[in-house]
């Protein structure tokens, strides 16, 4: 699997740390202990040396001497303080500790619940009298039912097996199909699952408070190589369908509430929306609900699919003699 950005930057600023107290080490010896190939290692040597300080100017980088590093030795020259302990201000610790206290709740045991745990008491006796603040916060409980997903996914994760969902999207329509977990997130509110969904053929993203239900099958999860886990609980909008709409004014409201968008004002007083689109269904109800404000949708197969949705509902109004 990729590596992601946050565990590349991990291992690098862990590297700072360990080049200062292991001067003139072999490249060999760097990506053994790291437990990388070679020629990571010094990737990771090049993008440090292009890194540092504001000003980013040759004085504030990290250095490294060249010459040790053509012979297959890295040495250190000047870390930029990279590797210093980090302080917090009062501030910072007490969101810090907010933020653990509420992860601490979604475990109820195991090796997750005991490093939390411990990093709660280390932060709260450096943070000293700061640390009261943080009590002063109610952090709420997640909800049982979706805590019991999240452990079945966490099993899945961990055992590398594949999942069948029950899961009910924001436009409130039902779908079962098999996924493979590649991680799960929280934005500190929610859950959220990342998968490789085979109704889709595709990555997907589920908020683990809409799946119904889900149960670990005795099937492996197949390897997925070439996906790139972004980290993040919002969903990857650089990866969505791109749909242009033509809004009237009186729809500004609906584009401007849209973070990614690209508004173009147009001759005639009329607005062109740009977004990503992750769920067409929403795109749908969306569209359905805004009426004559939406005169064009491209592309043309977009347009057909909410065209088709919206005859499928005034054939259902004229069955039931509404219109």
């Amino acid at each position: 699997m990729i590596e992601s950005a946050p565990d590349r930057l991990t291992r690098m600023l862990s590297m700072v740390a360990y080049l200062r107290d292991n001067p003139a080490v072999p490249v060999a010896e760097v990506a053994e202990h790291f437990r990388i190939s070679p020629e990571q290692v010094i990737a990771d040597v090049n993008t440090l040396w292009v890194s540092g300080t504001p000003g980013y100017m040759h004085g504030d980088l990290i250095d490294f001497s060249g010459d040790d590093l053509e012979h297959g030795v890295i040495t250190l020259l000047d870390s930029r303080d990279m590797d210093r302990p980090l302080r917090l201000s009062p501030g910072e610790a007490v969101a810090l500790l907010v933020a653990l206290q509420s992860l601490s709740l979604a475990f109820d045991h195991g090796e997750d619940a005991s490093l939390v745990d411990e990093t709660i008491a280390v932060l709260r006796a450096a943070a000293g009298d700061a640390a009261k603040a943080a009590d002063a916060v109610e952090v709420a409980a997640p909800r049982r039912d979706v805590d019991a997903r999240a452990e079945r996914i966490r099993a899945a994760l961990s055992t590398g097996r594949r999942l069948h969902l029950r899961y009910v999207s924001a436009s409130d329509q039902t779908t079962e199909r098999d996924v493979d977990p590649l991680q799960l997130l929280t934005d500190a509110t929610r859950w959220f699952l990342v998968a490789w969904c085979h109704r889709a053929q595709g990555v997907r993203q589920f908020r683990v408070d809409r799946i119904l239900d889900v149960q670990v099958l005795d099937v492996a999860a197949d390897p997925h190589p070439d996906v790139q886990l972004t980290g993040r609980p919002e969903p990857d909008t650089a990866q969505a369908a791109q749909v242009r709409l033509e809004l009237s004014s009186r729809a500004r409201w609906f584009a401007e509430q849209l973070p990614g968008a690209t508004i173009t004002e147009l001759d005639d007083g009329w607005l062109e929306l740009t977004i990503g689109v992750v769920d067409l269904a929403w795109l749908d109800n969306v569209v359905m609900a805004l009426g004559a404000e939406v005169r064009a949708i491209e592309p043309p197969e977009v347009a057909r699919r909410v065209s088709s949705r919206a005859q499928a509902g005034l054939d259902a109004y004229a069955e039931l003699g509404l219109i």
